[in-house]
């Protein structure tokens, strides 16, 4: 009797069950954007080694995110539901490609990951708009948009302090 392959795309859209999380699953999901990040910042500590490292990461999760949008509206029942959180690994890894410093990514964490969540969470305008978008661009589109106002408080902040 043959055996019906595993079916990865439930893993993959909650990121290996982080979706799943009963409180905050979007939060817990982008956690596996950090645990891609730090470990690339650590390998590739040089720059343009590391910038590009994180910008082919933050493709992968974009792909990923958009080739499995319709797929999740379908399997969840719902457009953008809480348990598919590939769009906030790959917002926080727009963060981080934004605004890093080579040599301190837990530092660098420890700021964008806090503000990424909190821009997203209250979705400056237009990043309800932008959820309109078909399937996975509009999943995607707003916590793109949200990277790029954290990362632009992120430099304004260190602009300041400096």
């Amino acid at each position: 009797m043959p055996t019906k392959p595993l079916d990865l795309r439930p893993i993959l859209a909650s990121c290996l069950g982080l979706g799943y999380s009963p409180i905050m699953p979007g939060t817990c999901g982008a956690l596996l954007g950090v645990a891609f990040y730090i470990p690339i910042a650590l390998a590739l500590p040089s720059e343009p080694a590391q910038t590009l490292a994180i910008a082919i990461a933050l493709l992968a999760w974009s792909i990923i995110t958009i080739a499995l949008g319709g797929w999740a509206e379908t399997y969840y029942e719902r457009k953008d539901s809480q348990i598919f959180v590939t769009d906030e690994v790959a917002g926080f890894l727009l963060t981080v490609l934004l605004f890093h410093d080579p040599h301190q990514p837990v530092l660098t964490t420890l700021w964008a990951f806090p503000i990424t969540r909190i821009i997203d969470i209250l979705k400056v305008p237009p990043a309800r708009r932008l959820e309109k978008l078909p399937r996975g661009w509009g999943v995607l589109a707003d916590d793109l948009l949200g990277s790029v106002y954290a990362a632009l408080l992120l430099h304004l902040v260190t602009a300041i302090a400096n």
